[in-house]
C-alpha cells in the first residue's frame, strides 16, 4: 500500500512529465524566434514545410553521402565537415566543406577547403578551393562548363597565374608571373603545344 508521500511523487513526476511534455510540443511548433546562447549538435537538417532537404550543417562522421531527388547515394570519400546546399528538388547542388589533420607519421593531410556551386543535374561550375597538405598545394577559383574553363590562383611551385582553356578544357592562354617574379604570357594550340610566347625585354 502506497503512503501519502509516494502518492505524492508519483503525482508531482506525473505533472513535471506532462509538463515537459507541452512545453517540448509547443516549443516544436511555434513560429517565435528562439534565442540559444550556445547548441552542440552533431548536424542539422534545413528543410521545406513539404520535408524537402535544403541544406545540411554536418561533422565529418554524419556528413551524407551525394543526394539526389531526396535519395541518398553510397557515401565515398568525404573525409570532411562541412554544409552541403540542396536546390528545390532535393538535389545536391554545392556546398563548404574543410578539414585539417594530420595522419600516423605526422604528416599534415586533408588541410584545406571549397566552397562550390553546381550546374544543374552536374558538378560545380563555380569552385573556390585552398589546399596546403603532402599531396598539394594550391589555392584560386575554377570557372567549368563542361570542362574547366578559367583558373585563376596559385600553384604547388608557388606561380600566380591566370588559365583560359577551351570548350574541351584544354589550356589555350596562360598568363603568369613564377616564384621569382618572371612573368610570361603563354599562347597554346588545340593540341597543347606553344605557338606563341611573350616575356618582357630586360632593359639591360
Amino acid at each position: 500500500m502506497k503512503t501519502s508521500g509516494q502518492r505524492f511523487l508519483v503525482a508531482y513526476s506525473s505533472i513535471v512529465s506532462t509538463v515537459f511534455a507541452v512545453i517540448l510540443l509547443t516549443g516544436a511548433k511555434s513560429s517565435k524566434p528562439q534565442i540559444f546562447d550556445e547548441i552542440q549538435a552533431h548536424r542539422i537538417d534545413i528543410i521545406e514545410p513539404d520535408g524537402t532537404l535544403r541544406m545540411v550543417i554536418s561533422n565529418k562522421a554524419r556528413l551524407p553521402g551525394v543526394i539526389v531527388k531526396g535519395k541518398e547515394q553510397p557515401k565515398v570519400d568525404r573525409p570532411q565537415a562541412g554544409m552541403i546546399f540542396y536546390n528545390d528538388e532535393g538535389s545536391e547542388n554545392g556546398g563548404l566543406i574543410f578539414g585539417g589533420r594530420k595522419n600516423e607519421n605526422g604528416e599534415v593531410v586533408d588541410s584545406g577547403g571549397s566552397l562550390s556551386f553546381d550546374k544543374y543535374g552536374a558538378s560545380d561550375i563555380v569552385q573556390l578551393a585552398g589546399v596546403d597538405d603532402k599531396s598539394d598545394r594550391f589555392a584560386g577559383l575554377a570557372v567549368s562548363g563542361q570542362n574547366r574553363r578559367v583558373w585563376v590562383g596559385r600553384t604547388a611551385d608557388g606561380t600566380a597565374s591566370v588559365s583560359l582553356m577551351d570548350p574541351n578544357g584544354r589550356k589555350r592562354i596562360v598568363m603568369q608571373v613564377t616564384s621569382d617574379g618572371a612573368p610570361t604570357l603563354t599562347f597554346f594550340d588545340e593540341h597543347g603545344k606553344v605557338i606563341q610566347q611573350i616575356a618582357p625585354v630586360s632593359p639591360h
